[in-house]
């Protein structure tokens, strides 16, 4: 294959960019291995989502030559046309952020996964998409009420939920470690809601924790899909 150089200060900042990501992938992935190593466990256990939160369809481009399959977007307004932009390649789309029940449909056009189901109206409206869909319930694991996810008192009732649903596949519990706990034991309490979801629903083993500054504690207790965006995609974009 012939690669044509080119030395354009503009092709040379893209250059300059396209190493940098790699080497912040490559430096994740190996945090990642050696993670599920301490924890005996295996890397093919873990499934890593890059949040392109902000970025351009063009970053996803590039993380795709790299091997990711498994992209996250938390706005419905940035990740449509994102999404519709690379239909050609071979992505499965996470939405991880709050969801708007009137946005359900629209959400369920492209994303396969959703990861932050916490209340029975979203429940509902997802399952009057008809369109298959794997779903996470997003747990509270604050004493903030104001959070995003659902109390954990009321965990095993939105997974009743879900469950009269056909269409709808319940995954597992995801949540979000608070900023003034210890990561590892807010995700050791999140895998013992996991055990209790699991008990009710043997299929939904799967736990979305972890990003950019916590995915290691994460892996440690359990963690099937990390939700990594800075780390990996580098600085954000200002907000539109």
């Amino acid at each position: 294959m012939t690669t044509t150089i080119s030395t354009s200060p503009t092709s040379c900042a893209d250059v300059a960019a396209s190493a940098e990501l790699r080497e912040r992938y490559a430096r994740i992935d190996q945090g990642i291995v050696d993670a599920c190593r301490a924890a005996d466990r295996t890397r093919e256990e873990v499934t890593l989502i890059v949040v392109t939160k902000f970025h351009p369809a063009e970053l996803v481009r590039d993380l795709v030559e790299l091997g990711v399959r498994d992209v996250g977007e938390n706005r419905h307004q940035d990740a449509a046309p994102k999404a519709a932009a690379l239909h050609d390649l071979p992505l499965t789309w996470h939405f991880v952020g709050q969801l708007q029940s009137n946005k359900a449909r629209a959400v369920a056009e492209y994303a396969r996964v959703i990861h932050s189901v916490d209340r029975e109206s979203l429940v509902a409206a997802l399952a009057r998409t008809e369109r298959p869909l794997e779903v996470f319930l997003e747990v509270n694991l604050t004493d903030d009420p104001g959070r995003g996810g659902v109390e954990p008192s009321q965990l095993l009732p939105l997974a009743e939920r879900v469950l009269e649903h056909p269409t709808l596949d319940l995954r597992g519990v995801m949540a979000v470690a608070p900023i003034d706990e210890d990561a590892r034991s807010a995700f050791a309490r999140l895998r013992e809601l996991s055990d209790r979801v699991r008990a009710l629903a043997p299929t939904a083993t799967a736990i979305s924790a972890g990003m950019s500054n916590d995915y290691a504690e994460a892996i440690a207790e359990g963690a099937t899909h990390l939700r990594i965006g800075t780390a990996i995609t580098g600085k954000r974009p200002e907000r539109p």
